[in-house]
């Protein structure tokens, strides 16, 4: 595990650049224009894991890895980590079909996972509508909108190779904090359950499904919806009655 930063057959590295969900400030955009021009950059790419790629001369990285951070970015990782977090910009000001504000539900994810060791590659997606724009059900661990602050998780699921597969449905109308809470459940069992560099699939695959179904005790304490608003309502109605 490590940077992503990789020799190019050109003998240029390509260095993966990560922003909140792909979203940069016109302050930050203007920046990484003017590294790119002081860098002798040969060419800047979009990744669908909405990274920004710069391919420069080996010599350069110190200096791009300064710029970077001074505008309050980071270099990728790469290798047995959990990934940069994938997501929409969905929140009120970006996006007019976003539920809820899954910019800022990611942001917290990526600034709280990424870089947290694990068997293998390990992708989170968050969406903030079924629209699904950024393929949650091809990622180890998707989250999608469904209501304010309320979200259907995924997982287990794999894009980006011959074989691909769905992920399966693991928990209904949970909060932001519920799905941070299992997501942190679910880094846990990966990593004791998994073999080395054995992808989360795989592992679901071996041990079989019953092995990551979150208790229902941590689901039913950040569980939303209407059956959370009628708990929440009864245990409320109890206290009030003692």
């Amino acid at each position: 595990m490590g940077d992503a930063i990789f020799v190019q057959k050109s003998g240029l590295l390509g260095v993966g650049i990560v922003a909140r969900c792909g979203v940069l400030t016109p302050h930050q955009l203007s920046g990484l224009a003017r590294l790119a021009q002081e860098l002798d950059c040969q060419a800047c790419k979009l990744t669908t894991r909405q990274t920004l790629i710069f391919l420069i001369p080996e010599d350069k990285l110190d200096q791009l890895r300064q710029g970077v951070e001074a505008l309050g970015l980071r270099i990728g990782v790469f290798g047995e980590i959990v990934r940069n977090v994938k997501a929409c910009a969905g929140s009120s000001q970006l996006c007019q079909r976003s539920l809820a504000d899954v910019y800022e539900l990611a942001g917290i994810i990526q600034d709280r996972f990424m870089n947290r060791p694990v068997p293998n590659d390990f992708k989170i997606s968050v969406a903030g509508c079924h629209r699904g724009c950024t393929e949650p059900f091809c990622a180890d661990y998707g989250v999608v909108a469904t209501g304010e602050d309320c979200y259907n998780v995924y997982l287990g699921g794999r894009g980006a190779s011959k074989k691909p597969i769905h992920a399966s449905l693991l928990a209904e109308g949970i909060s932001s904090e519920g799905v941070i809470a299992l997501l942190d459940y679910i880094l846990e069992r990966y990593t004791a359950l998994a073999q080395p560099k054995e992808r989360l699939c795989h592992t679901i695959s071996r041990v079989g499904w019953e092995a990551f179904r979150a208790p229902e005790e941590l689901l039913e304490r950040f569980r939303r919806g209407e059956e959370g608003d009628f708990l929440s309502f009864l245990a409320q109605a109890t206290k009030e009655g003692k």
